[in-house]
């Protein structure tokens, strides 16, 4: 009978310039640099409701503390994740 080997469960990576580097990791460099360029576009100001409060701020802004929300959320999640 053969025996049957377990595929390897490393992290695919791609190679670049001798240094191996995980897709995972180019994929969120590239989703970075589209946010950032996404925030630097958008310079007009907006009014945006905060319950009561009705605050004009410029959209940058607004896009900036939302992304790093987004980001500190899913920090805890995947912090959360780990513990389990």
């Amino acid at each position: 009978m053969t025996r049957k080997t377990s595929p390897s469960h490393a992290p695919a990576t791609l190679s670049v310039k001798g240094r191996d580097i995980r897709i995972r990791t180019l994929g969120i460099v590239a989703l970075t640099a589209v946010a950032i360029w996404f925030i630097a576009v958008n310079t007009v100001s907006v009014a945006v409701r905060l319950w009561i409060p009705v605050v004009v701020l410029p959209l940058w802004a607004v896009l900036t503390v939302t992304l790093l929300a987004g980001l500190a959320l899913g920090g805890l999640v995947v912090r959360r994740r780990a513990r389990r």
